[in-house]
């Protein structure tokens, strides 16, 4: 490749990378290994896997392109009982001052922070004071957020939002770049901080699928053990649980309960939803579930995190993907992109301005029961077992070959990396 295209150079600051086995570590590692494809060299500063909390996964490590350059600094171990969890918090100051370092004794042209941890945002205002190299910062999910209980005062809820709320205009102040997952995720940032419009630069980009992740899986030789195949239709659902998504769900499961013989073929799995990432016995599903009947029936949990390529596996064996959206109209989950590339049938229930609904659908990956909001969750109760006719119906008539990876390729891992060179490039003009 030209040396040109080698002549600019950018620090991503984010405390989980591989062997982490979080979700987030998918959207540092795909712009790493495209990145230099449009003529920019990454430099990723993270934490030392030895003070990670969750399991160690060293098959996605070997996912990692080839002399990626990784710098590691130490963090704060976790203490019992345990005050402080997050590990940005807990490696602030190393990453504040290992970066200072590189940035000091390198020429970087561009410092760039996926966020949570949410701490870390606001290294970019210093390094920057510090050194002048303009920063970015991504968001991978909104930091000034509400959850269920953020009105209530003095709670942890309550005290989050009101932290971010004091917290982020100083992160952002000085900002030339802001992302995110999708424009929903950022726009209350423009609008709590307008004087952004004039300084900075705004892209949205999605979690981007990687082609490459699923031929991988050959050479790895890992086999499904969750659950054996049987005469049924096993749909998987795999990651974390948002908590406006319980709505929908409460209402899909309502639906399957008030519709027995319609749903006598039906397997749901989920994976991964537990209230933590490592404990085998929190269970987020298996309460709703058993509310309703449904529970070793029809709907299975394993609350546990499972790592990356394990779920790719899993996704595999099974018979389809089910993708479960959010009340909230920016949540766009980022496993539908491994749900499209899995070529597996999808069955997706989505808040209908979220741009997933866009992507399955243009994709021909699945079937999509677009939803507004709340006011719709009683559509979801009546249109569910419609769907699941029609999903079993197309399901018999499925092929790889019918999705169309053309429409998705501009949600691919290289086409996102492009949007956001695309980006850098104008802030650097």
């Amino acid at each position: 490749m030209d040396q040109k295209l080698h002549s600019k150079k950018i620090l991503i600051i984010y405390p989980h990378f591989p062997p982490s086995n979080l979700a987030g570590v998918h959207r540092t590692r795909l712009f790493a290994m495209h990145l230099p494809a449009f003529g920019w060299e990454p430099v990723v500063l993270t934490v030392d896997e030895k003070y990670y909390e969750e399991a160690l996964d060293w098959n996605l490590h070997k996912l990692l392109p080839i002399g990626l350059r990784i710098e590691k600094v130490k963090a704060f171990p976790v203490l019992k009982p345990r005050l402080i969890g997050d590990i940005g918090l807990r490696a602030f100051f190393n990453l504040r001052k290992k970066g200072l370092e590189l940035l000091r004794k390198e020429h970087f042209d561009f410092i760039y922070i996926p966020i949570p941890s949410f701490y870390i945002a606001l290294l970019g205002p210093y390094l920057f004071r510090k050194t002048g190299v303009p920063y970015g910062i991504d968001y991978i999910d909104p930091w000034v957020h509400r959850f269920p209980g953020s009105d209530r005062f003095f709670s942890r809820h309550w005290w989050s939002t009101k932290i971010a709320s004091w917290l982020e205009p100083h992160a952002v102040k000085n900002a030339r770049l802001i992302t995110g997952v999708a424009e929903g995720y950022y726009q209350g940032v423009i609008d709590r901080n307008p004087h952004l419009i004039e300084q900075c630069h705004f892209a949205a980009m999605p979690y981007g699928g990687e082609k490459e992740d699923h031929l991988a899986l050959a050479g790895l030789g890992i086999q499904p053990y969750l659950f054996k195949k049987n005469n049924k239709k096993q749909l998987i659902y795999a990651g974390a649980m948002l908590p406006k998504a319980y709505q929908p769900l409460e209402s899909i499961f309502a639906s399957i309960k008030r519709n027995p013989e319609v749903f006598l073929d039906l397997e749901l799995h989920f994976i991964g939803t537990g209230k933590t990432t490592h404990d085998p016995e929190g269970y987020n599903i298996k309460p709703l579930a058993e509310k309703y009947g449904l529970w070793n029936k029809i709907v299975f949990e394993y609350p546990k995190r499972i790592p990356y390529l394990d779920v790719l596996v899993h996704l595999d064996a099974a018979d389809g993907v089910f993708i479960l959206g959010s009340t909230e109209p920016h949540y766009t989950p980022s496993k539908s992109y491994q749900g499209v590339l899995s070529g597996k049938m999808i069955l997706a229930v989505l808040h209908e301005q979220s741009t997933a609904v866009k992507i399955l659908r243009d994709a021909n990956a699945g079937l999509v029961l677009a939803f507004d909001g709340v006011p719709g969750l009683r559509t979801i109760e009546t249109e569910f077992p419609k769907l699941w006719k029609r999903w079993l119906l197309a399901c018999q008539h499925h092929n790889q070959d019918n999705i169309n990876l053309n429409a998705f390729h501009e949600y691919s891992a290289f086409a996102v990396t492009r949007k956001l060179t695309e980006a850098l490039n104008q802030c650097l003009k």
